[in-house]
C-alpha cells in the first residue's frame, strides 16, 4: 500500500450540506429552517435550561441546606467489616482499599456499627466514639493517621 492509494473508509466523509444558495440547490429560500418562528432566526440559541418561557426546572425546586467549602468527605467503614482480618494484625487505609472495604481515595473514617471480636490495631484518619470503644473492648488499639 502506498500513500497515494490511501482512501477514507466508506461513509466516513460526508459532503457538507450547502444551504441558502438559491431555490435550485434544493436547500434554498428558507435554507432548511422552515418558515418564521424562533428557530428560523439567527442567534436563536436558547440555553439547556430554557423551557419556552416557563420557569427553568432548576429554579422550580426548593433549595435547602448549605455545603460548606471546608467540608471533608470520608470513606466510611463500620467495625463489623474488620472482623475478617486475623487477630493481632495492623490495618491501615491502604490495606482496607486493597481488600475492597473502601472504594474511593478519600480519608477513611471508622464507624461503630456492628460487633468486633478480633484484637486489631486500626489506623485510620478518623474514628467515631463508639468505634473507638468497640475496638478497645475487643482488646485492640486505635491510631489516628
Amino acid at each position: 500500500m502506498k500513500l497515494n492509494e490511501l482512501k477514507p473508509r466508506a461513509g466516513s466523509n460526508q459532503r457538507r450540506k450547502i444551504v441558502g444558495r438559491g431555490v435550485g440547490s434544493g436547500h434554498g429560500k428558507t435554507a432548511t429552517r422552515g418558515s418564521k418562528g424562533q428557530r428560523s432566526r439567527t442567534g436563536s440559541g436558547k440555553g439547556p435550561g430554557f423551557r419556552g418561557g416557563s420557569a427553568k426546572l432548576n429554579r422550580m425546586y426548593p433549595k435547602r441546606g448549605f455545603t460548606g467549602p471546608n467540608l471533608e468527605d470520608f470513606d466510611v467503614l463500620n467495625v463489623d467489616k474488620l472482623g475478617g482480618f486475623e487477630a493481632g494484625s495492623t490495618i491501615t487505609p491502604k490495606e482496607m482499599k486493597a481488600f475492597g472495604l473502601v472504594k474511593g481515595n478519600h480519608p477513611v473514617k471508622i464507624l461503630g456499627n456492628g460487633e468486633l471480636k478480633v484484637k486489631l490495631t486500626v489506623k485510620a484518619n478518623a474514628f467515631s466514639a463508639s468505634a473507638k470503644a468497640k475496638i478497645a473492648q475487643a482488646g485492640g488499639s486505635v491510631e489516628v493517621v
